[in-house]
C-alpha cells in the first residue's frame, strides 16, 4: 500500500507501481513463466530475458497491469510480470516481483 498512498486515481496508482518497479528491478534478468496467459505465447516453464518495464507509450495502452519486455525466441515483446517470476535474481528483484504478485493476488488490478 506504500506504492499507492498517495494515489487519488487509478492512472496514479498505475504510475506509482510503474516507478516503483522501474526502481527496483534490476534489468536485465532472468525469469520463468509460471502460468500460461492468453494474450502471451509464453508456456509454462518457459525461461525469458527480461530487459525493461514495456515503454510508457504501449504501456498506457493497457492500464491493467504491469507489463515487461522480455527477449524471446529473437525477437522482444511485452507479457504481464504476473505472468513471471525470477530466477537466481537480486534480492531487490524479487521483493518487487512478490510484492506485484501478492498485489494481484488481492484482486486489486487497475
Amino acid at each position: 500500500m506504500e506504492i499507492v498512498v498517495d494515489c487519488y486515481n487509478e492512472s496514479e496508482a498505475w504510475s506509482g507501481w510503474l516507478c516503483y518497479l522501474q526502481d527496483k528491478l534490476d534489468f536485465p534478468f532472468q525469469a520463468k513463466c509460471i502460468r500460461r496467459r492468453r494474450a502471451s505465447p509464453l508456456k509454462t516453464g518457459e525461461q525469458v530475458t527480461v530487459i525493461s518495464m514495456l515503454n510508457d507509450d504501449d504501456a498506457a495502452d493497457s492500464l491493467t497491469e504491469m507489463q515487461v519486455e522480455i527477449e524471446w525466441q529473437g525477437r522482444t515483446l511485452g507479457v504481464p510480470l504476473a505472468q513471471l517470476i525470477g530466477v537466481r535474481v537480486s534480492e531487490d528483484t524479487a521483493e518487487a516481483i512478490a510484492d506485484w504478485h501478492y498485489w494481484v493476488a488481492q484482486g486489486r488490478l487497475f
